[in-house]
C-alpha cells in the first residue's frame, strides 16, 4: 500500500494560482505600455522613410521616362490630395501616387506666393536640365522628411528626417 501511495501527488503542488497569474499578466501589461509609444514612433518614423522612398522611386520613374521615350512629362504635386501625378504629353504615361494615411505634403519647393496647398507643376524637358524640386513631408508626430531633385545630376534623393 505504500507504493500506491508514493505515485499519487497532492493537486495543490500542481499548476498556479490566480494570483500569480494576475501579477505576470499585470506585468506584461505594464512592460507593453512603456514600450508602446516607443514602438508606434518608430512604426511613423518607418512609414514617413517608405513615403519618402516611394516619392523618390516616382520621381525616378518619371524622369526616366522623359529621358528614354524623348517625351516632355509633366509632374503634378497636390498637397490638398497629398498625392504627386506624372503624365507624358500624349497621355501615353499617366502614373499617380497617393501619399499613406498619416504623411501629408507640408510644403514644395522652389516656394511661390499664394496658397502653399495649391497644386505645382513641372515640366521635364528630354535632353533639358531636370527643376530643382523639393517635397518636405510630415507625419503626425512632426517629423519631417524632404525629397528633391538636384537640377545637376538629375537624381532625386530623400533628406534626413528632423523633427
Amino acid at each position: 500500500m505504500a507504493t500506491s501511495l508514493a505515485g499519487v501527488t497532492n493537486s495543490r503542488e500542481k499548476g498556479v494560482t490566480l494570483i500569480e497569474m494576475m501579477i505576470v499578466a499585470t506585468l506584461i501589461a505594464l512592460m507593453a505600455g512603456l514600450a508602446y509609444p516607443s514602438i508606434a514612433a518608430g512604426f511613423d518614423s518607418l512609414r514617413l522613410r517608405s513615403a519618402s522612398n516611394s516619392i523618390v522611386s516616382f520621381l525616378n520613374t518619371a524622369l526616366d521616362r522623359a529621358d528614354r521615350r524623348q517625351q516632355v512629362v509633366e509632374i503634378r504635386i497636390v498637397p490638398r490630395e497629398s498625392a504627386i501625378i506624372a503624365r507624358s504629353a500624349d497621355l501615353g504615361f499617366v502614373r499617380r501616387l497617393d501619399i499613406p494615411d498619416g504623411i501629408h505634403i507640408v510644403a514644395v519647393t522652389p516656394a511661390i506666393e499664394g496658397d502653399a496647398d495649391e497644386s505645382r507643376r513641372f515640366l521635364v524637358y528630354p535632353g533639358g536640365s531636370v527643376p530643382r524640386i523639393g517635397v518636405d513631408l510630415a507625419n503626425q508626430e512632426g517629423r519631417h522628411r524632404k525629397v528633391t531633385i538636384d537640377p545637376v545630376t538629375g537624381v532625386p534623393a530623400a533628406g534626413m528626417e528632423s523633427r
